[in-house]
């Protein structure tokens, strides 16, 4: 268990509270933002982001605040994506964060969004201690199927919420709102990281981030390199943190994705080095590109790693 009792419930915003009305705009604005809703024969509503639909970039800034759990501001500038919160941990670590595993047969998709919260299916919640408590929920996948019925119901049943109560956003990564949103979660992987490097995580007071818009194509794994390598060589995050000066150096030097024994090739090629076995990529390549870190209790600032351009240019153009 983390000290203090990080992100205790009682103490904590209501996750679900904060994203509903996100979630009533995105559906709301269904045709202007290129999106499609239907009802799943569950009585589950399904969000097509960008599966038969041509989405947007608009919409995935939207599904990216609704990740967050609604404690997270996403913004589009020129041909970047913009986040801040002021509760970085539960935001993109309670909610943002894809952890919930969830395949049946053929369908295999990561979960993010609210419903981990009241899923409790991952270990990271134990740390956490935060549960939410909601009549209904909402699930973020990034696939480019239809969920079938099997997994609907683990949902409706882990999360002790009616299918007809449930929403599930669908945002493929060969999509605008697909790689819209990944980009937006470059706070989020800073923030994994950091708990991956044991930081206590009750340290963290804020964040911001940034990382280009990755070009949109219809191939899955050049997309894939795209989105991973906008954050990895484009990303830059600053965190605002309480703690000693020794303890926000550490972290610095170790945060960017520069410390990796894997940096210094696109995400394309390192994954074709391991036989496409995504398993095998070292872990702590999963970080931005460059941070900053401002010790709050000295006014002191850190910073490490650099955009890397050249790596950048070449995934984008590949």
């Amino acid at each position: 268990m983390i000290e203090n009792n990080l992100n205790a419930s009682a103490l904590q915003p209501s996750i679900h509270k904060a994203c509903r009305p996100l979630l009533k705009s995105l559906i709301a604005q269904a045709s202007a933002l290129g999106i499609n809703v239907s009802q799943h024969a569950s009585g589950a509503t399904i969000v097509d982001a960008g599966i038969d639909v041509a989405g947007s970039a608009e919409a995935g800034r939207i599904i990216a605040e609704i990740c967050m759990g609604g404690l997270g501001e996403v913004h589009l500038v020129d041909k970047n994506v913009t986040v801040k919160s002021q509760k970085p941990v539960l935001a993109c670590l309670g909610s943002q964060y894809a952890g919930w595993s969830l395949s049946h047969e053929k369908f295999f998709s990561l979960g993010s969004g609210p419903a981990r919260s009241l899923a409790q299916r991952e270990d990271l919640f134990n740390e956490l201690n935060y549960q939410d408590n909601a009549d209904f929920s909402v699930l973020i996948l990034e696939t480019s199927k239809i969920p079938p019925a099997e997994i609907i119901e683990k949902v409706a049943r882990d999360t002790k919420v009616k299918a007809e109560n449930l929403t599930f956003i669908l945002t493929p990564t060969t999509s605008f709102a697909g790689a819209t949103q990944i980009a937006a979660r470059v706070l989020e992987v800073a923030l994994h990281k950091a708990h991956t490097l044991h930081f206590p995580l009750v340290q963290i007071v804020s964040g911001y981030g940034t990382a280009p818009l990755p070009p949109v194509c219809s191939d899955f794994l050049t997309m894939m390199g795209r989105t991973n390598d906008a954050i990895l060589f484009g990303g830059f995050v600053e965190l605002r943190v309480n703690c000693s000066d020794d303890e926000a150096t550490n972290l610095t030097q170790a945060l960017p994705s520069s410390a990796s024994k894997d940096y210094g090739k696109t995400f394309a090629e390192v994954f074709k080095s391991y036989n496409m076995d995504f398993y095998l990529i070292d872990p702590m390549l999963f970080s931005p590109a460059k941070v900053k870190v401002i010790n709050l209790q000295t006014g002191n600032a850190f910073e490490a790693g650099a955009l890397n351009e050249m790596l950048l240019e070449k995934s984008f153009n590949n």
